[in-house]
């Protein structure tokens, strides 16, 4: 045998056979299993993220939000998923952001790297609902992450807080923004000057939330009960709502209002609009959704 058979020969053995290529959105970016998350579908349609770093009481850093962006990512593209929850432990949601990462940046680093910027990318953008059911600590970053969600439920015994002016800081992931568009100018500022923290109860009362419970299990199973309603509707029709509803904060009413009719036209032009939604309801049937 020559010597160029001899190596093709032995090359051989180590080739994996060539197959078809079969291209999913984003999965191979999601690892198969996650270091500090914990991925399941407890309901039909639904998909849960839990926050998994215990002994940290869930701190964010960059590995985590690396694993939970791709997380994100794969739930969005996974076509029988129509609702995402979003949690952590009893104990604590996210007690906010690990200080042992951003202890010693520099000026340079931070804004050259565009520190913490990864924490809004993807879970900002994504296009199905997300609900954040928050129980325990949720401060600073973990706060910040929790009005990030579409929907925030809370237990009476959560603890929210923007405690960065504690640290020489301010709020870094959009808690200055968010917090005063959900509870105005003042309550938001009293909350970010002074560092206090406020309950879950209070988060609702005062519109942060859209609905406290008395337990953790009552809150996430709400939040979940919840997911599984939503994803049992078109999924075209539950993106166009969530998409509406988030143009409100960035248009003056006009502009939204137009906004609005625009993508209201287009429905029309959707088999779960025509045939599925008001050809069933008119014919006094139940609705069986195609999503197209």
């Amino acid at each position: 045998m020559s010597s160029l058979r001899a190596t093709r020969a032995i090359a051989s053995r180590f080739v994996t056979p060539s197959f078809p290529r079969i291209v999913r959105p984003y999965s191979s970016e999601a690892p198969k299993e996650y270091e500090y998350l914990k991925v399941s579908n407890p309901k039909p349609g639904v998909g849960l993220i839990t926050l998994n770093r215990p002994k940290a009481l869930n701190a964010l850093f960059t590995p985590l939000f690396h694993e939970l962006n791709a997380a994100l990512k794969n739930l969005d593209a996974t076509p029988s998923v129509g609702a995402i929850v979003l949690t952590g432990s009893p104990k604590a949601f996210a007690a906010g952001a690990d200080i042992k990462e951003m202890k010693d940046l520099t000026f340079s680093t931070a804004y050259g790297t565009d520190f913490i910027e990864l924490w809004t990318a993807t879970l900002t953008t994504i296009k199905k609902p997300i609900i954040a059911a928050v129980n325990g600590y949720a401060l600073g970053g973990g706060c910040e992450l929790a009005m990030m969600a579409d929907i925030m439920y809370t237990s009476a015994g959560a603890t929210l807080g923007q405690p960065e002016i504690k640290l020489g800081t301010i709020p870094g992931a959009g808690g200055s923004q968010r917090l005063t568009k959900a509870i105005g100018k003042s309550k938001a500022m009293e909350i970010i000057l002074t560092g206090e923290n406020f309950s879950g109860k209070h988060a609702a009362e005062w519109g942060l939330a859209a609905k406290c419970f008395e337990t953790p299990e009552e809150c996430l199973e709400g939040a979940l009960g919840t997911a599984e309603k939503i994803a049992g509707y078109s999924r075209i029709a539950v993106k166009a709502a969530k998409e509406v509803v988030n143009k409100s904060q960035d248009l003056g009413v006009r502009e939204g209002v137009e906004f609005e009719r625009r993508v209201f036209h287009g429905l029309f032009g959707s088999k779960d609009q025509k045939i599925a939604g008001m050809g069933a309801f008119a014919a006094k049937q139940k609705p069986e959704w195609s999503h197209e």
